[in-house]
């Protein structure tokens, strides 16, 4: 499977800046502890979800705490949902912002093709999906985006696993493509997953998220001002009806990001990401992940009842197959109509392999799957079922594919320690490193 591109134009999966990569190579080892302790978190609720103590894992949710008069007495498997995923939306607000005003993706052709490999990841899924549940009455059609959104710690975490010799450039493109795919996620739940909208405490929740986004862009770090500000901000939004979470992307828009032409050190959006990925990676995620995975295969009337549901099947299939028809038909596309090609070294396996990554749908996923049906009803349980079976087949075919790229990169890794400095920097990113 090689590149049939024509021999000149823009490298796709080219090499990006040195600052850009070594920042980017940062998140990737913090996100890949994260996903390894998602992954954790799951299969601690599956197994305790199907034990004989199911019962309590299934209470414990349930269990409300929060003051009612702010009408806040949630359970706690909501407080995850709605609290803690704000702390994950608020990254991602973050992540998105950086990108395109101070990252690679303010380069619209190195960004043309991660948000054409989102969209077309995004769109093929959900396709499948409706073509699986156009005929079903009950509704099932609400859960058309359930399989469009990629879990990136999760797909970092196989990554992880399979201990990978894949060049940077790949790594850069998976986590490039799950920022664009988080904020097609965000808009859609916003726009489509808002059932009654509240317009006063919608229009009250501009002026502590005013307050908060003058403050930050006066470089006002006094978490003793901020953190009432955007707890107000959360609970106005989650008032009006929109998902709260989008209150954490609204206030991750809101600080301000500094371009390295304006100055050395880390601004403030580098200081608040520096200090809350690991919260959102570490117990935010893991935690949400702990409450919505643990589904009772006996209560969802079996594996293979489950599987029979439109909506399972249709998850599944589109993880599985929309993904990579979406991501990699996109890329694919994209060297077709732009005569671009792949860079050197790099094959349409090695695309093959991410675009069965992007098929890891989970914490979106799962997020959307309550939106769509209800937290707890039994087509809640399939769609469970169904993100957790899609996943999980999407990552086995992934590290297929990739164990075998891996064991070729392997075989020139001596060949690459040759090009390396003795201060540990490329000599392909020495130019940049001079310059930054």
């Amino acid at each position: 499977m090689s590149s049939s591109s024509p021999p000149h134009g823009p490298r796709l999966f080219g090499r990006g800046s040195w600052p850009e990569a070594r920042r980017i190579a940062d998140i990737l080892r913090r996100e890949t502890v994260g996903g390894i302790l998602l992954v954790a978190a799951a299969t601690i609720a599956l197994i305790w979800a199907n034990s004989p103590w199911g019962e309590a894992y299934t209470a414990l949710g349930q269990v409300r705490i929060g003051p009612a008069a702010l009408h806040l007495d949630l359970t706690l498997a909501t407080w995850a949902a709605d609290g803690l995923l704000a702390m994950f939306f608020f990254v991602a607000g973050l992540e998105l912002k950086r990108e395109f005003v101070a990252g690679d993706l303010r380069d619209p052709r190195r960004a043309a093709l991660p948000v054409a490999a989102a969209v077309g990841g995004m769109a093929v899924p959900a396709l499948i999906f409706l073509a699986f549940t156009v005929g079903d009455n009950g509704g099932a059609a609400t859960g058309w985006a359930i399989p469009t959104a990629t879990d990136i710690a999760f797909a970092l975490a196989v990554l992880a696993v399979i201990s990978t010799h894949l060049p940077a450039a790949l790594r850069i493109f998976l986590l490039t493509l799950a920022v664009v795919d988080d904020l097609l996620a965000i808009t859609i739940i916003a726009l489509f997953y808002t059932s009654s909208l509240q317009f006063l405490p919608l229009a009250l929740a501009l002026v502590p998220l005013a307050v908060f986004t003058v403050l930050v862009q006066r470089r006002n770090r006094s978490w003793w001002l901020l953190l009432p500000l955007a707890a107000a901000t959360w609970v106005l939004v989650h008032e009006s009806g929109v998902h709260a979470t989008v209150a954490g992307v609204l206030l991750g828009f809101a600080v301000p990001v500094v371009r390295r032409a304006e100055g050395p050190g880390p601004g403030l959006a580098e200081h608040f990401e520096h200090r809350i990925r690991p919260l959102s990676a570490g117990v935010a995620v893991p935690v949400f992940a702990f409450f919505a995975a643990g589904v009772s295969i006996a209560d969802a009337g079996g594996l293979t009842e489950s599987l029979g549901d439109t909506v399972a099947l249709g998850i599944v299939v589109g993880l599985v197959v929309g993904k990579v028809v979406g991501v990699f038909g996109a890329t694919w596309l994209v060297q077709r109509f732009t005569r671009a090609r792949l860079a050197d070294g790099l094959s349409w396996w090695d695309v093959l392999g991410l675009a069965l990554l992007a098929g890891i749908g989970f914490t979106v996923s799962l997020l959307i799957g309550e939106l769509a049906f209800g937290a707890g009803t039994e087509r809640d349980d399939h769609v469970k079922i169904g993100v957790l079976l899609g996943s999980l087949v999407s990552a086995a075919l992934a590290m297929i594919v990739l164990r075998i790229r891996n064991a070729h990169y392997r075989r020139l890794c001596a060949e690459e320690a040759l090009d390396t400095d003795a201060d540990g920097v490329p000599d392909v990113y020495e130019d940049d490193r001079r310059t930054s």
